[in-house]
């Protein structure tokens, strides 16, 4: 952990750096191929194989051809020497095409519209997040605008219950617009800093679900012109190169600022973090590493790529 040891210096950064260890030795275990190619002199076949192992880790095509092409420039500029100095400057690029911007604050009334798939663990991101916000001393409400899916409704209210936040809703098949609408009125009245609104995640007629977001979006703009603040989309971490497949509807119908990839301490590679950031410059802003509520975990990239790349590296 030589190249992370600055991870370890605080009680916070130790723990947090253990918990993305833990969270991802799935991935590190399957990525022990990559980490074999780092010895130094490298091999003639080193950035070839580099590319497939990039692959195999879920990058993409376009992500593993580009990492590949960066470090063999930066490798020259660096004019590196060792196995230490390839390591450094392989993690070195990691870190600065992929760092994460903050996130901007919003106004006083901060609307968060949560996005994806049915199955990809959007409600239980929904009740994370509301925990984090009121842990860190926010007033929640939550908001199920996803009035299609049976039983989402009484999910959502039970990790509202779960976490002490305001709540909600309407009847089954309701009108998600006239839930948000009502439920916004709610939140105003009573001062509430954090709005998370769950929404429908139906792929299966885009142009339907382009107009119930873009619906849901102008109601908001009612209150605040600039909302909604977050427009972030939850991925399965485990479906790999699917994701992008999600993320690109999405991102056409809302404009996405963040995505939250769940399940990551599953059989996930890890890579899909980097081909979205190239494709769509979306950062990742939170990752499930377990299932408990303190499982979901703001990105940092440092930790991420310890995590990633094993302890060995």
């Amino acid at each position: 952990m030589g190249l992370f040891k600055s991870l370890f210096q605080t009680k916070k950064g130790k723990l947090k750096a253990r918990k993305y260890q833990l969270g991802l030795q799935k991935t590190a275990a399957s990525n022990e191929n990559l980490r074999a190619l780092f010895t130094w002199p490298i091999i003639d076949t080193f950035y070839e194989e580099l590319e497939e192992a990039l692959i195999l880790s879920d990058t993409g095509l376009n992500t593993a051809l580009s990492l590949s092409e960066a470090l063999q420039k930066a490798v020259k500029k660096a004019k590196v020497n060792s196995e230490e100095t390839l390591k450094e400057t392989f993690v070195d690029l990691m870190r600065s095409r992929y760092i994460t911007p903050s996130e901007n604050p919003g106004a006083s009334l901060e609307v968060h519209f949560i996005m994806g798939v049915n199955g990809v663990g959007k409600t239980t991101t929904i009740g994370k997040l509301a925990h984090r916000y009121k842990e860190a001393g926010h007033s929640v409400m939550v908001i199920a605008g996803d009035t299609f899916r049976a039983g989402a409704t009484e999910q959502l209210k039970i990790w509202a219950e779960r976490t002490g936040c305001e709540f909600y809703a309407k009847a089954e098949g309701a009108d998600p617009s006239s839930v948000v609408f009502e439920g916004l009125q709610k939140a105003q009245e009573n001062g509430i800093e954090k709005v998370l609104i769950d929404t429908a995640g139906r792929l299966h007629n885009k142009q339907n679900l382009m107009q119930e977001l873009d619906k849901m979006v102008r109601v908001v703009r009612r209150f605040e012109p600039s909302a909604p603040h977050q427009r972030w989309l939850v991925l399965d971490a485990t479906t790999g190169q699917n994701g992008m497949a999600q993320a690109t509807v999405f991102h056409e119908v809302a404009d996405l600022n963040g995505i939250v990839l769940t399940k990551l301490d599953g059989s996930a590679k890890g890579g899909i973090v980097f081909s979205i950031f190239d494709a769509f410059a979306i950062p990742i802003r939170y990752v499930g590493l377990g299932e408990a509520l303190e499982d979901l975990e703001s990105f940092d990239m440092d930790s991420y790529l310890a995590g990633w790349l094993g302890e060995t590296f």
